[in-house]
């Protein structure tokens, strides 16, 4: 079984003017970065993601604010409390993932392996679920 909450720990540096993370395409960050995305402004109350990916691998970072993951892999739920700019949340191919809790400051960024592609989304739970079940 996949460890579901997959934390990396990014490099911080810095000094008396302040701070700064490092993430490097496969030494930090586990993969090809093909796409760069970032998520705020979302309204209080409203929840994100409600999908897995088929085959891309994603690695998210509260650079500011917080949000709350569930991660899915079809038999257990786990939940994280993304809140530091110094820690990414790896999400893993066939992983239901989805973000609450967003606080009114969070930007989140999102770092991808590869380009956006429509038919790699998932974004039926029960479908989900049959794929997964398929597959073990």
């Amino acid at each position: 079984m996949n460890k579901l909450i997959n934390i990396l720990e990014l490099k911080l540096l810095g000094d008396e003017r302040g701070a700064l993370a490092v993430l490097e395409q496969n030494i930090d960050v586990p993969f090809d970065i093909k796409r760069v995305y970032h998520i705020w402004g979302t309204k209080t109350g409203v929840s994100r993601g409600f999908h897995a990916h088929r085959n891309l691998k994603q690695v998210a970072i509260a650079v500011s604010g917080s949000c709350r993951f569930v991660m899915d892999d079809g038999v257990n739920k786990e939940e994280y409390l993304l809140n530091s700019p110094v820690e990414a949340l790896l999400i893993d191919k066939m992983q239901w993932h989805e973000m609450h809790d967003f606080s009114s400051d969070c930007v989140l960024l999102v770092l991808a392996s590869d380009k956006y592609e429509e038919s790699d989304y998932i974004r039926n739970y029960d479908e989900f679920l049959k794929l997964v079940k398929h597959d073990s």
